[in-house]
């Protein structure tokens, strides 16, 4: 029982962690342009702080947590966060929200390598479980654009940063209660999570080809993760603003517009659990290369459509993107050492937020000059990237020699 509640304590986290760093995408498009009176491509280079401390502060993030207490970076996350989005919500100018996007940018980084250092940790439902943890984040991302949309018509847009970031102080205090005898224990959650014990794995480090495999399994995990961070950055960021402005004839309110990408965002998240299920039986090259050709074939075909068509093809590249958000983690998952893990995580992290901080002036830059059609072509080129680079990884991983202690001692 203990388990499963601590599971369900991150998959929450991983939500939360990403419907406050798209609290501000739905906030700039749909409430700030005509409070403040700037355009949509100015208001949303001041979110590129926030972006930048979501990747800078995921290694120490991962670094601390690996030395000192995964349990108690959790709750410095929640707690940290929820402060900072309450602060944010009071601000009353650009240089203002952008100081607290960085705060919130900055305690965001926490979890992605913490959080999912407790879940890798090998076994036959490894996949699926990252899987279920993607889909709750995935769920965070839609629920920004639906539950800011709906406060924006009914409350105004400060009340979208409030109510979330007391909730995410209150669920920290719940978390330090149930798991306050874990603190003290150094990583002492990693041994509970969700998979059971760590698979062992016959010490090959002393072999030439093994590490060569090593090295080019983890350079192809590090460029993919580079431009996938574009691409879901590009979508997610920019998906709100491509319907209000693409959706005229069937979404005229900042709710419609909110609901509709959630439905999007919601349904495509489900992607990953299938993803999850096909990394536990079949290679994840196969598996990566399927959601490669899928995300190619939706963004070339979304440039130019409108209304229900184009709701149809954001649906479709949307589960590309989603879809290829578990093989990653997997594959770290199974190559890194237990007592590396968060701190490899937060390497792998750092390099994807740090892409999604130069996305955004992308993505203003784009929309500015050519519009959103341009964005999609870009789109669609990062995918023909993604698949010339899995097609190099091999059909089984190099996976790393496991620690010789037993995971209770993690």
């Amino acid at each position: 029982m203990a388990d499963r509640k601590h599971f369900l304590f991150l998959n929450v986290g991983h939500f939360l962690d990403h419907l406050f760093m798209l609290i501000f995408a739905t906030v700039s498009a749909l409430a700030l342009v005509d409070e403040w009176g700037l355009s949509y491509a100015e208001l949303i280079a001041y979110a590129t702080p926030g972006l930048i401390a979501f990747g800078l502060f995921a290694l120490p993030a991962g670094w601390f947590a690996d030395r000192w207490s995964r349990e108690g970076m959790m709750v410095v996350f929640f707690i940290g966060i929820g402060f900072a989005s309450v602060a944010t919500g009071f601000a009353n100018s650009p240089t203002q929200i952008a100081l607290g996007l960085f705060a919130i940018g900055m305690f965001g980084a926490i979890y992605h390598p913490v959080g999912l250092a407790m879940i890798a940790r090998g076994g036959k439902s490894m996949g699926l479980d990252i899987a279920i943890n993607g889909v709750w984040g995935n769920m965070g991302v839609g629920c920004a654009a639906l539950f800011t949309g709906f406060l924006i018509d009914q409350t105004g847009w400060r009340t979208a940063f409030w109510l979330p970031g007391v909730a995410s102080i209150l669920i920290g205090l719940a978390y330090l209660q149930s798991f306050k005898d874990r603190l003290s224990t150094r990583n002492a959650a990693s041994a509970s999570i969700a998979n059971g014990p760590e698979s062992g794995a016959r010490d090959h480090s002393s072999s030439a080809a093994w590490r060569s495999t090593l090295i080019r399994t983890t350079a192809i995990i590090f460029f993919t993760t580079a431009v996938a961070g574009i691409i879901f950055q590009g979508t997610t960021f920019a998906l709100p603003k491509v319907f209000e402005e693409r959706l005229g004839g069937i979404a005229s309110t900042a709710t419609m517009v909110g609901w509709l990408t959630f439905l999007v965002f919601g349904f495509a998240s489900f992607a990953q659990i299938v993803v999850g299920r096909l990394l536990d039986v079949y290679s994840p090259r196969s598996v990566f290369a399927v959601m490669a050709v899928i995300q190619i074939v939706f963004f070339a075909i979304m440039p130019g459509l409108t209304d229900l068509n184009a709701v149809a093809v954001a649906f479709g590249f949307m589960i590309g993107a989603f879809g290829q958000i578990p093989i990653n983690d997997y594959m770290i998952g199974k190559m890194a050492k237990s007592e590396l893990r968060a701190s490899v995580y937060g390497a792998r992290f750092i390099v994807s937020f740090a892409v999604w901080a130069t996305v955004v002036p992308l993505i203003a830059w784009v929309h500015y000059n050519w519009g959103f059609d341009l964005l999609f072509y870009i789109l669609a080129a990062s995918a023909v990237a993604i698949l010339a680079a899995v097609l190099m990884l091999p059909n089984r991983l190099p996976e790393a020699p496991r620690s010789a202690a037993p995971a209770a001692a993690e």
